[in-house]
């Protein structure tokens, strides 16, 4: 996702000193993830509001504490929840009782700056962290806490890390993070985001020079579940040599997850310009573009004419471009022989509009009539989830769902957020296969939440952690057959 240094002043008013002090502990680990910096946290406690009267909503519980909340995954052995705090604090939810009990933490597990968690089919938790190390370098780490059989003790151990590989020291460290298992249990699959904004240098003050994105940044890997202590080297060839490379040209896939059907979607987080952000639908061997091709347009940075006093898709609001990390860059690396894999176009109705380059102004593709890849700038999705079991009314049956982190402006462009567009919502995301692609209309159908974060589904009910406010998690209840 996208990182400002200027939160919104208003919202911050509403802050409490916990939260402000839950906000700047998150921060510590989640500052290159999360929309913190660029977008800022909703700090006023507002109930999420549905927009069609079949859908109900309520509270289960919130769970703010000097760590912030950051995954809810179900197991489906037994549809037991559970969220993940960044400092490694995995809770049970009680439904029936609508409260939780903390069950493991970094004791257990021994990592102290989680982002991403998994349930397999057989219970097995994976979770995915970083760790920070000498020289400005950080390593990613991925754990498994396995059932021990005949009894619900769960052994951890360590299924993969990585060797270090340097930070940017910027918003964009977007570091290890989101994971998911695939259908059978045997590959985990894991975003390793970038470490720049659109594929500039970053040396980190000289540190590192003329270094863009190495060899584990801005890809997915994919892991067997069974590995034990795997090195994942800082070497782009050899990780392919491995196996280990599932997908590259990927800047920040927050989320993923599996379709009814066995395919892999995923959501991707835009850089600092007006570029939309995408829905991709991931492939084995696929290259998704960053950093030439971001939203289903060209970087211009990559061309030997471009000057950014003249791009109208820069904003003042964002960090890359107060830096200055947008320029004229003579040295861009080339672009890679063979197809790079577009977004999968929006038909709207909603989140779908765009600046146009060519007069700066907001407009609405599907009023144009015209594809759109894939959502309005700034928005940051995530929280990806499937009816994979068809149990949800017709107009549902069997379609994806997905949260938008940020707060935007529904009538103008004042926020940093999605210009004209709300944001921090639930979409209903209708996709329809055609041949080798796929196509979606997005529909808001719940609103008001604040900065969600990510959902998980049970049967016909959507559960939503929320990131801001009291970090509530809360059971949308959808229409069934």
């Amino acid at each position: 996702m996208n990182n400002i240094n200027s939160p919104n002043q208003e919202q911050r008013k509403f802050i409490s000193k916990l939260a402000l002090k839950s906000y700047f502990v998150a921060a510590k680990t989640l500052l290159f993830t999360i929309v913190l910096l660029n977008y800022g946290t909703t700090g006023v406690n507002a109930e999420p509001k549905a927009l069609r009267p079949d859908i109900q909503i309520r509270n289960i519980t919130n769970t703010i504490s000097v760590s912030a909340s950051v995954r809810i995954v179900k197991d489906p052995r037994n549809n037991t929840l559970y969220y993940l705090k960044q400092n490694g604090d995995i809770y049970q939810v009680n439904l029936g009782l609508s409260n939780s009990t903390l069950v493991y933490n970094s004791n257990n597990h021994n990592v102290g700056e989680t982002q991403g968690m998994a349930i397999g089919p057989n219970g097995t938790i994976y979770l995915v962290g970083n760790a920070d190390l000498v020289n400005n370098q950080t390593k990613g780490i991925i754990v498994k806490g396995e059932i021990k059989s005949g009894t619900e003790q769960r052994v951890w151990s360590v299924l993969a890390k990585s060797a270090g590989y340097p930070k940017s020291r910027t918003a964009y460290d977007h570091r290890f993070n989101g994971v998911v298992v695939s259908p059978d249990g045997n590959f985990i699959y894991v975003n390793s985001g970038s470490r720049t904004d659109h594929g500039e240098v970053q040396s980190a003050n000289g540190l590192y020079p003329n270094t863009r994105e190495v060899g584990l940044t801005a890809c997915i890997l994919r892991l067997p579940t069974n590995g034990k202590n795997l090195f994942l080297a800082n070497n782009r060839a050899t990780l392919k040599a491995a196996g280990y490379i599932f997908a590259e040209g990927i800047r920040n896939t927050f989320d993923m997850a599996f379709a009814p059907n066995g395919d892999l979607f995923g959501t991707e987080n835009g850089p600092d310009r007006d570029m939309s952000e995408e829905l991709n639908w991931l492939r084995r061997g696929g290259n998704y573009g960053f950093p030439w091709r971001i939203g289903g347009t060209d970087n211009p940075q990559q061309f030997p004419n471009y000057d950014p006093a003249k791009d109208l898709l820069l904003s003042p609001k964002f960090n890359a471009v107060q830096r200055g990390y947008f320029r004229n860059d003579p040295t861009f690396p080339a672009r890679p022989t063979g197809n790079l894999i577009e977004p999968i176009p929006n038909l709207g109705p909603d989140a779908d509009n765009f600046r146009d380059p060519v007069d700066g102004k907001v407009k609405d593709a599907s009023l144009l009539g015209q594809p759109f890849s894939s959502f309005t700038s700034h928005r940051s999705p995530l929280g990806l989830v499937f009816d994979t079991q068809g149990v949800l009314s017709p107009e549902f049956n069997r379609d994806g769902f997905m949260l938008s982190f940020t707060t935007g402006d529904p009538t103008g462009e004042t926020l940093a957020g999605p210009f004209k567009d709300s944001g921090q919502d639930l979409l209903h995301l209708n996709l329809t296969k055609v041949g080798n692609s796929y196509k979606f209309n997005a529909t808001r159908i719940v609103e008001g939440f604040s900065n969600p974060i990510d959902a998980a589904i049970i049967g016909n009910k959507i559960y939503v952690i929320e990131y801001g406010g009291n970090q509530g998690i809360w059971e949308i209840t959808m229409p069934t057959r």
